[in-house]
């Protein structure tokens, strides 16, 4: 063998050395940038509440601000006091329907009685004058100094006087009964719709001013103080740390493997440590890989959406639209 051919064998031995080696740590690092199988993409979604007031007004004071963390019954904003004046209307109608429902429940007032009472005084009086005359008309037609004509007349104004008298007593009886059934009822009625003008009056003014619904993260305010707010509009975002759940997506291979209640551990940037979750959710429908966690490895497969639940104490380390890592146990 030449040294010429030996040269070449040597350089063609080196070079397929190189080619193996550069092979090796390729292959390393493809292996090194592979992820764990039992790790899954995914990332953190909150669920809103959205409070606002029922009435519209003009915002004259918003007292949280955005990222306060706040506290059930905390306030949360107040509109301007409008309705104050219907409250006072309708208090004053409460008070004259009672009053009229009083009046009609005790019969007349005293001195309408007093009078009734005067009356009859004076028919018994008239009464007891003329049963006097009719007994000396008598005597004295007994003794014939007396015509029978005037007799009579003495007798029927006795019966007239007894019946005045009667009537007196009556007038006195019926002024100390109260209306009748149907009166009383029906302004019991005009009463109790009376109130309920009141308490819609009130509970109106009450929704002038609200108060947090849930404990929580003030997320966002969408209105400022000075600003016009419509019935219904939602001036504060809040985000309760329940509302707050991990969805993760798997392959068609394993969400069959899945339960509710199996545990699992999230990983994200800025986490501490890896927090926990159970999972209280696995849809039924395939989809493709959502964009959000597009890859160019994933984009083009079929998943299952999983959705777990982490603990109220843990879930203010996790925040909306948040990438994370899931780890199945």
């Amino acid at each position: 063998m030449t040294a010429e051919k030996t040269m070449r064998r040597i350089g063609r031995s080196n070079r397929l050395s190189v080619l193996g080696l550069i092979a090796a740590l390729t292959a390393g690092l493809v292996g090194c940038s592979r992820k764990p199988t039992n790790t899954y993409q995914g990332y953190i979604e909150g669920k809103f509440v959205y409070v606002a007031s029922p009435q519209g007004g003009r915002l004259t004071n918003l007292s949280v601000a955005r990222g306060e963390t706040i506290a059930v019954n905390h306030p949360l904003f107040s509109l301007d006091h409008e309705p104050e004046a219907a409250v006072r209307q309708a208090q004053q109608l409460v008070r004259v329907s009672q009053a009229r429902l009083a009046d009609l429940q005790t019969g007349k007032r005293p001195p309408e009685i007093d009078v009734v009472r005067a009356q009859l005084a004076e028919a018994q009086a008239e009464k007891q004058k003329s049963i006097d005359l009719l007994k000396s008309y008598e005597s004295q037609y007994a003794s014939g100094g007396f015509a029978l004509t005037d007799l009579i007349n003495a007798r029927a104004t006795v019966e007239a006087d007894t019946a005045q008298v009667r009537q007196m007593e009556s007038n006195l009886a019926v002024a100390a009964l109260p209306s009748r059934d149907q009166q009383i009822k029906a302004q019991a009625e005009q009463v109790a719709a009376d109130r309920a003008g009141l308490d819609q009056a009130v509970w109106k003014l009450q929704q002038k001013q609200i108060a947090s619904p849930r404990n929580g993260l003030v997320f966002d305010t969408l209105y400022r103080v000075g600003e016009w707010v419509a019935g219904g509009n939602p001036v504060v975002q809040l985000l309760p740390p329940e509302n707050l759940e991990i969805r993760f997506f798997v392959p068609e291979t394993l969400v069959g493997k899945l339960k509710l209640g199996q545990g699992i551990s999230v990983r994200c940037d800025g986490c501490s440590s890896e927090v926990p979750a159970t999972i209280t959710f696995i849809s039924t429908q395939v989809e493709y890989t959502p964009p959000v966690i597009y890859s160019n490895e994933r984009r083009s497969k079929l998943v299952f959406m999983v959705i777990a639940k982490p603990p109220v104490d843990r879930a203010a380390a996790l925040h909306p639209g948040q990438p994370i890592e899931v780890m199945l146990q």
